[in-house]
C-alpha cells in the first residue's frame, strides 16, 4: 500500500484510504476462494488471475473474456520443479520475481489440454492424482506475479494461479473485482497496524482462574486474534517486572483435538499454567495463523506429504509455501494495545525473539518452553531443532 497514514498523526482521508485498500484485498481473496477470477493491476499493466485449485469452467471462461494474451500458470519454484520433473534454478526464479529464492515465482505456459479444472488442480496440489495430458513449459513472468501468489496465500489457497494479461476495461465488462498489486504486498503489515479491541471478558480457565480474553479484529473485517491475559500483567509491568508472554499460533488439531503429531497442545496449556504461577502473570497471544500461516486445509495436505517421507519444512515448500509464513507485527500490536511493552518471552524459537524485538517490543529474556516427545512427534521436534533452529536441549 502507498502511504495510507498509519500512525497517531494520520488524517481521516489517509485512514479511509487504508481501510478501503485492506477491504479490497480481503474481498478479492474471498473471490479466489470461490473460484472467481480477479484483476491485479499496477503501473506495469494488469493480469487477470484465478486460483488453480478452485477455478471452474465458468471461471476459465471469464478469464478468456478478460484476457488480451495467452494464459500462464504461476507456481512457487519448488512446486514448478515437481511439475516439470526437472530442477528449476531458484536464483533465477527469485531474480525474476524480485524476492528471496524460497518466495520466488515461476511461470509455465498452459496449452489447451491443461486449461481444464481437473488438470489445473493436479498441477497445483502435490497430494492430488496426476492427470496431465501434456507437460507445460517455462514462460516469462507477467507483471505482478509475486503479488498474485501473495494473494493466493492470503486466501489460504495453494499458491498456484492461472494468469493472463488483461485490461481493466475488459475485466469490468466481465464483472470482475480489481485490486492494486501494491496493496496486496503490504496487506499483512497494514492489517496488523489496524487491529482494534472489539470484545473483552473475564474467562476463568482450568489452570488459570484469573484470566481475561481480549478479541482483536483488523479493519478488513477478517478473522479475529485473541489475547489471553493471566493474572495482572499490566500491574506487574507498572511495578517494574516484565510479565511472561507467549506467541501461540492456533492449532486446531493440537489445541482442540489433542493431536500427537505436534507439541502445540502441551505448549498452549503449559504456557497458561506457568503464567498463573508467575507473580507477574502473563499474556498469551492466540493468533489465527494455523500451520505457521498456511491454514488448516494446507496443514492437512502437509501432513499427507509428511506421511510420504517429507519433514514439516519440506512439506510446506512442496505445497508452494515458505517454511514460516507468519507475521510478528500482529503480536506486537496486540501487546501494545493491552499496555504491555516489555516481556519475558516463553519460546524456543529465536525468530520470535528477533521478530518481536524488531517490531518494537522490549524482550528482556527468553524463558525455555520445551515438552517431552511423545513417541509420535519425535521427528517433528528434531526437525524444529535441526532445520528451524529452535533451542531444544
Amino acid at each position: 500500500m502507498r502511504d495510507h497514514g498509519v500512525g497517531p498523526n494520520a488524517g481521516p482521508e489517509s485512514g479511509d484510504a487504508q481501510v478501503a485498500a485492506l477491504r479490497a484485498v480481503h474481498r478479492v481473496a474471498s473471490e479466489l476462494r470461490r473460484g472467481t477470477p480477479v484483476l491485479v493491476r499496477g503501473p506495469e499493466g494488469a493480469i487477470v488471475i484465478a486460483a488453480a485449485e478452485t477455478v471452474s469452467a465458468r471461471g476459465l471462461s471469464d478469464i478468456a473474456t478478460a484476457a488480451i494474451g495467452p494464459a500462464l500458470l504461476l507456481l512457487a519454484p519448488v512446486r514448478a520443479a515437481a511439475v516439470l520433473q526437472r530442477p528449476v534454478p531458484q536464483a533465477l526464479a527469485a531474480a525474476n520475481a524480485g524476492s528471496p529464492p524460497e518466495m520466488g515465482v515461476v511461470a509455465l505456459r498452459l496449452p489447451p489440454g491443461l486449461m481444464d479444472p481437473a488438470a489445473l488442480k493436479s498441477l497445483a496440489d502435490p497430494t492430488a492424482e496426476r492427470l496431465l495430458p501434456v507437460e507445460p513449459e517455462r514462460a516469462t513472468l507477467p507483471p505482478h506475479a509475486l503479488a498474485a501468489i501473495g494473494l493466493a496465500k492470503l486466501a489460504r489457497l495453494l499458491p498456484a494461479l492461472v494468469a493472463a494479461p488483461a485490461t481493466e476495461a475488459a475485466s469490468l465488462r466481465a464483472g470482475l473485482l480489481a485490486v492494486d498489486a501494491a496493496d496486496i504486498l503490504s496487506y499483512p503489515t497494514g492489517a496488523a497496524l489496524t487491529l482494534a479491541r472489539v470484545a473483552e471478558a473475564r474467562v476463568p480457565l482450568e489452570d488459570a482462574p484469573e484470566a481475561r480474553i481480549v478479541a482483536f479484529r483488523a479493519a478488513d473485517g477478517g478473522i479475529e486474534h485473541l489475547a489471553i491475559l493471566v493474572g495482572q500483567p499490566e500491574a506487574a509491568l507498572a511495578a517494574g517486572t516484565a510479565p511472561l508472554a507467549r506467541i501461540h499460533s492456533e492449532c486446531f488439531t493440537g489445541d482442540l483435538l489433542g493431536s500427537l503429531r505436534c507439541d502445540c497442545g502441551p505448549q498452549l496449556r503449559g504456557a497458561i499454567a506457568r503464567m498463573a504461577k508467575d507473580p507477574a502473570g502473563g499474556v498469551l497471544l492466540y493468533l489465527a495463523q494455523e500451520g505457521r500461516g498456511i491454514g488448516l486445509v494446507n496443514k492437512l495436505r502437509a501432513y499427507a506429504l509428511q506421511d510420504t517421507g517429507l519433514d514439516t519444512l519440506d512439506a510446506n515448500r512442496a505445497l508452494g509455501y515458505g517454511a514460516d509464513e507468519r507475521n510478528f507485527w500482529v503480536a506486537a500490536e496486540m501487546l501494545r494495545a493491552v499496555g504491555i511493552g516489555r516481556v519475558r518471552l516463553l519460546t524456543n524459537n529465536p525468530d520470535k525473539l528477533a521478530g518481536l524485538a524488531a517490531c518494537g517490543i522490549g524482550v528482556e529474556g527468553r524463558e525455555a518452553h520445551q515438552f517431552e516427545a511423545n513417541g509420535v512427534n519425535d521427528a517433528y521436534l528434531e526437525t524444529k531443532a535441526r532445520r528451524f533452529g529452535h533451542l531444544l536441549a
